[in-house]
């Protein structure tokens, strides 16, 4: 899928997960709900960074360009290194490595330890990232038409706000792991990770999120929907049916999430 509706099918899975919480009885306090909701809009789009075209390849400049040719190389040397018997050699690593599952627990692990162990500033870091690829992904018709200072600057007090917001009493730093303040903040990004490749498994190249389990002689094997559901990247049935299916689920599980919360 393309760059939106990843980003809205992030934004509608946190949401639902928020609804979900809520009917366990782990209710999300709405500070956690709608800065989860960004953050997993936003990491939805990074698996994507293995490639130079994509959103996130372009929403940091210079840095988020390099970065991903750096991920590509890195892919295509994983892939190439633990390939099966009938994946054919690559010189590319666009859906390999960033797209599998073991990738989305390790990102996001990453990004809750880094809050757990620097605090503040690493939360910041986490918020801003994900902050400003929420904007490229979510509003990406003006995001497009925009400068990139703006975008960043919109991050930026996004990520500040929110940060600020959080560090409340009450207001969820400790949500879940009450004696590791914001040790939760990985679980958007793993979620948008795992949505991302989700997404792209009902596209007709499929997606090999369950590397490295060997599948008919395969290590990278892109798993799918049978071959009649599948459709291009960008084709009608993303934008005319996907997409507000996903504003139309997601607004269901905030309402959920909110009518459920004590």
């Amino acid at each position: 899928m393309m760059g939106p509706a990843h980003s809205l099918s992030g934004a509608m899975a946190w949401l639902g997960v928020g609804a979900a919480a809520a009917a366990a009885d782990h209710p999300m306090p709405w500070p956690v709900l709608v800065a989860g909701t960004l953050i997993c809009a936003g990491a939805a789009l990074a698996p994507d960074l293995d490639h130079k075209s994509a959103t996130i390849s372009r929403a940091f400049g210079p840095f988020s360009r390099i970065l991903a040719g750096l991920i590509d190389k890195l892919s295509s040397a994983v892939y190439n290194a633990t390939r099966g018997p009938r994946d054919r050699r690559r010189s590319g690593g666009h859906r390999t490595l960033t797209h599998t599952w073991i990738w989305a627990v390790l990102l996001g692990a990453g990004f809750s330890g880094a809050a757990v162990a620097f605090g503040r500033w690493a939360v910041l870091f986490t918020l801003f990232v994900h902050m400003v690829l929420a904007v490229e992904g979510l509003l990406w018709r003006m995001a497009r038409v925009s400068s990139d200072v703006l975008v960043w600057l919109l991050g930026a007090a996004t990520a500040w706000i929110i940060a600020g917001v959080l560090n409340e009493p009450g207001n969820g730093a400790n949500w879940l792991f009450t004696d590791e303040p914001y040790a939760w903040l990985g679980l958007p990004i793993v979620l948008g990770a795992v949505v991302h490749t989700l997404g792209d498994a009902i596209t007709i190249s499929g997606c090999p999120m369950l590397w490295p389990l060997p599948i008919a002689g395969r290590r990278w094997y892109p798993l799918g929907t049978p071959s009649f559901m599948r459709f291009r990247a960008g084709a009608w049935v993303e934008n005319k049916v996907l997409m507000p299916a996903f504003i139309v689920l997601g607004a269901a599980g905030g309402v959920g999430a909110g009518l459920l919360t004590p």
